[in-house]
């Protein structure tokens, strides 16, 4: 039987295109997906035979890759990799959805991955390792949100032009041996996503794709964020201070940090973008060897909440401000002072007291530095 084929370019209504895709998938239909980097063959894997079917479809035909397991966000990760932390915990928050995707460990005894039928581990993770993913393109994004459990992919491999494009040969072959095509056009980028071997102790790329190593080492760094009102005062003091305490840790530079896989930045709860420090910031700052003359305020926005790994902010009123607009930030975010005492705003004052307000920093600090683990970015 000839799969149907669904143009979601003209379709009148995708809700009605996404209930018929989930409908299809739970009668254990293989179903053709768009995605940003390739189309790929998808079934559920809570219907084990849908998931044979798959299995002998990329055994019997070389266009397909190995096989997949599609979740619905990077904060599912953890119902699959329990113990996940540091840098592969970042990369899942920072990266997903998107063309990525992470070989993980998924044996550990609470992982919900035992929980799938040994048919279907056995074909998606035969040693215990699986490629998780979360593709970034809202149909699928749409059939997961409505999908009982995770899905299975496996990506059709580009050959000469038709790397993710759906005409030609390529519909051809999937009308033949799917059930249900969903035809988007071109998909963006058109090449294999990154496949990237995460644990613990850090990552390794497997499989060069869209996203390069340089832009993993930045995902994958430590952010730390200090906030404060209007940008200008208290943070960003704090944030050279900072610097300056994990790179004499380090044993390296201030403008070296970056490097070894940690990333300092600051924000208002109130701030104005592009302002400037005030001078008096400025001229202590200096006083320590420390330049704090091209700083320019930012706001908090979505994309730094998700990014901060710690967030410190200068008063408990500003704690619970972030709590207020982003309260899955909560675990992330606490008060400077370890008394859960305010440091106070410097602005008007005399340099004398923005000196006093840097030392007080300065030594709340040098506690949260200390119970850092800092470590390369790539190990």
């Amino acid at each position: 039987m000839t799969a149907a084929v669904i143009d979601l370019t003209k379709a009148e209504d995708p809700r009605d295109v996404v209930h018929r895709t989930v409908q299809a998938l739970a009668e254990g239909k293989l179903v053709v997906f768009p995605t940003e980097t390739l189309y790929g063959v998808v079934a559920s894997a809570l219907n084990t035979g849908s998931i044979l079917r798959l299995k002998a479809l990329c055994a019997a035909n070389g266009k397909l890759s190995d096989p997949e397991l599609v979740i619905k966000s990077g904060e599912d990760a953890l119902d699959y990799v329990p113990d996940l932390r540091g840098a592969g915990r970042r990369l899942c928050r920072r990266c997903w959805p998107g063309p990525l995707t992470f070989r993980m460990g998924v044996e550990h005894p609470e992982s919900v991955f035992r929980r799938i039928s040994a048919e279907v581990r056995d074909f998606v993770a035969p040693e215990g390792v699986a490629r998780l993913r979360v593709p970034f393109h809202e149909m699928i994004l749409s059939v997961l949100r409505l999908t009982i459990g995770p899905l299975v992919i496996s990506d059709i491999l580009p050959s000469g032009q038709n790397g993710g494009v759906c005409d030609g040969d390529v519909l051809e072959w999937m009308q033949e041996s799917t059930d249900l095509v969903l035809n988007a056009g071109s998909c963006k980028y058109g090449q294999p996503s990154t496949v990237v071997d995460v644990s613990n102790e850090g990552w390794t790329i497997s499989r060069p794709g869209v996203v390069g190593e340089q832009a993993l080492k930045r995902l994958s760094s430590m952010m730390i964020l200090l906030v404060c009102t209007g940008n200008t005062c208290r943070s960003p003091m704090a944030e050279v201070l900072m610097k300056k305490q994990i790179a004499d840790r380090l044993g390296c530079n201030v403008e070296e940090v970056d490097q070894h896989g940690v990333i300092v930045a600051s924000a208002g709860v109130a701030a104005m973008p592009g302002g400037r420090p005030s001078s008096e910031a400025v001229q202590v700052m200096s006083g320590r060897g420390l330049d704090l003359s091209q700083h320019l305020s930012q706001p908090m926005t979505d994309q730094i909440a998700t990014q901060a790994d710690l967030i410190l902010t200068m008063t408990e009123l500003h704690r619970r401000t972030l709590l207020a607009q982003w309260p899955a930030l909560a675990p992330r975010t606490h008060v400077i002072r370890r008394d859960q005492g305010d440091i106070s705003d410097p602005i008007g004052g005399p340099v004398s007291i923005y000196e006093k307000c840097a030392s007080q920093i300065n030594d709340q600090l040098s506690v949260w530095v200390q119970e850092l683990e800092l470590k390369s970015s790539s190990e």
